[in-house]
């Protein structure tokens, strides 16, 4: 016993300190990383981590795709007739193997996803378990792999997250770095996995984040260019998609496309309705075990791969037959549909994987149908239907998506073609403008929803409709009355803490409103001092909130006249104004409720 204690005393002796050091080592580097010069060295590693991740998941996805081939069938001594009535089933056994992880890691499937992405940011303070990293990584990479119906950009997203919010975390950052790096992290992995950083910063800034401010900016386009970089130093400099060079033959030509725009804008909507009507039949029809369900997505998909093995995996082969003229029309035309049914299958049987690959797939050859009809009308004066099979993968990702200028870049930069960049703008605004006639939320806002997670502009809806106006109101209220005059109205404001100032009658009543900008610009001229008052300055034009408002109303109000601060009246006395509500003040506080109640969720 006495040996015990004295070993134990020198552990203790030797690694206390060590531990000491360590923590004030951390520390140290925390308040480094608190200068926003030093942010961009830690975008620039989470832009190598991201985007080396990213890469090994795509030779992880190349690797079970050999497994689940004819050359993994003769590894294992399967060859001969047998080999083509195996080769369907392949999706199903692929999905046995996820159903069973799944199984036995629920959250496997919880987090994986572009919209437990956009979650995390927006009630978890960009908090990503590390688990995830392995757990997603491997599903949906034998989901893909296996043949499953599903793109690489979700899983790829989560990854590069895991990795930003991991070192976030690590170094205990405040909530908002967190959440620029996990920003960082999702560009790194979407520039690296498609060679693309210009598109990977604004999916991050889109989609992710919903944030344009410098401060984001800066380290997402570090973090963008170093994941680039490093995909590209692993697997070379080669563009996704090689195709033939297309050009706008006539600037009349623009109106078909401007029905092209049209017609992926329905063929979203019938893509996205079509994919949650599936998890709606997987989820409470299909009587299955859990862990069997997407065996029987993967089945589904196998059969349809008899005839059209297109619908397997990403379908990248087939989308560049597409944009080289070599596809029949009426093949591109029925693999329209196929495509939306063997996507919604995999997905919804519980299937993991992203829907950006099978949202170009769908509209490359919804554009090489719809070309071949407008070519054959009028030869002379359009383009070839290559052309509009490019143009139309991005405009159902954009709609799909709700990220139309993210899929402009991102096609720029998966074909290295920029000659047809007026056609790609039109279609892809029209798409998406179209698709917001049938739902006015992305697939991965919807998908929140049915999760009865309401997320607008990277908040959660459900906690800002839960706090009033009148628990953040400040009562600290600067009036000014009409008849003082701008000398006197300077003095006023120079011991006030805001920034507006209701202007109010000999009844106490507003009658409009000074800000602290107004007067600024006026402040050097002396002639104005004793000739022009309050009343001459202000803005009669006043929007209010009352006490009863919730910060969801505030925000919106907020955001739609870009000021710092609103005047808060009483509902039954309008012009009485009773206290002040500040924008950070309405930020805070629902910050405050996410560290309450975010991780419950």
């Amino acid at each position: 016993m006495t040996y015990f204690i004295i070993i134990d005393g020198f552990i203790l002796t030797i690694f206390k300190p060590m531990q000491t050091i360590l923590v004030n080592l951390r520390e140290k580097i925390k308040v480094l990383l608190m200068q926003d010069h030093n942010m961009l060295l830690l975008a620039a590693v989470i832009g190598f981590l991201a985007g080396l991740a990213s890469t090994l998941f795509r030779r992880l996805i190349e690797f079970f795709g050999v497994i689940f081939s004819a050359d993994g069938l003769a590894f294992i001594g399967v060859t001969g007739s047998t080999v083509p009535l195996l080769l369907p089933l392949m999706p199903m056994i692929g999905g046995i193997i996820t159903g069973v992880i799944c199984h036995f890691f629920p959250d496997a499937v919880k987090e994986n996803g572009v919209h437990r992405v956009m979650h995390a940011v927006a009630m978890k303070a960009g908090k990503i378990r590390k688990r995830t990293l392995l757990t997603c990584s491997t599903t949906s990479a034998l989901t893909i792999g296996s043949g499953g119906s599903a793109g690489r950009e979700g899983p790829t997203v989560q990854i590069g997250s895991a990795v930003g919010s991991a070192l976030g975390n690590m170094f205990h950052l405040s909530h908002e770095r967190i959440q620029v790096l996990v920003g960082c992290g999702a560009a790194a992995g979407i520039a690296a996995s498609f060679n693309a950083p210009l598109a990977g910063v604004l999916f991050a800034l889109e989609i992710i984040l919903t944030d344009f401010t410098i401060h984001t900016f800066s380290p997402i386009v570090v973090a963008s260019v170093i994941g680039t970089a490093t995909g590209r130093a692993m697997e070379g400099n080669e563009i996704t998609f090689h195709v033939p060079v297309h050009e706008l033959v006539s600037y009349s030509e623009i109106v078909f496309y401007l029905f092209l725009g049209l017609l992926c804008g329905v063929v979203s909507k019938l893509f996205t309705s079509v994919y949650f009507k599936a998890h709606d039949i997987f989820d409470k029809k299909v009587n299955l075990p859990k862990p069997l369900k997407p065996a029987l997505g993967g089945l589904i998909v196998g059969f349809i791969s008899i005839l059209f093995p297109a619908v397997l995996g990403n379908g990248y082969e087939f989308m560049e037959k597409a944009l080289n003229g070599e596809l029949f029309w009426g093949l591109a035309f029925i693999l329209i549909f196929l495509k939306i049914i063997s996507t919604s299958a995999t997905l919804g049987s519980g299937g993991l994987g992203g829907v950006f690959a099978p949202s170009l797939f769908i509209g490359a050859m919804l554009g090489s149908a719809y070309g071949t009809l407008v070519h054959a009308i009028n030869p002379s004066f359009t383009a070839s239907p290559e052309t509009y099979a490019l143009v139309g993968m991005g405009a159902v990702a954009g709609a799909v998506m709700q990220a139309p200028m993210t899929n402009i870049l991102m096609l720029f930069e998966l074909t290295n073609d920029y000659t047809i960049i007026l056609p790609i703008m039109i279609t892809c605004i029209v798409s998406a403008y179209t698709f917001r006639a049938f739902d006015k939320n992305s697939i991965y806002i919807q998908k929140l929803l049915k999760d009865g997670i309401n997320i607008k502009h990277g908040r959660e809806v459900s906690i800002l409709n839960a706090i009033k106006v009148n628990d953040v109101l400040s009562k600290d209220v600067t009036s000014i009355p009409e008849g003082r005059p701008f000398r006197k109205i300077l003095e006023t404001i120079s011991y006030s803490k805001n920034f507006y100032f209701p202007v109010v009658n000999g009844q106490g009543e507003m009658s409009g409103i000074l800000s602290f900008h107004m007067v600024r610009e006026m402040i050097f001229d002396e002639e104005l001092g004793d000739l022009v008052v309050a009343n001459d300055l202000k803005v009669e034009s006043v929007m209010t909130l009352t006490p009863e408002n919730n910060l969801n109303e505030a925000m919106e109000m907020f955001a739609k006249l870009d000021v710092e601060q609103l005047p808060v009246v009483r509902r039954d006395d309008p012009k009485r104004v009773i206290g002040m509500v500040n924008r950070g003040e309405v930020v805070a506080a629902y910050n405050r409720e996410v560290l309450v109640s975010g991780f419950d969720r």
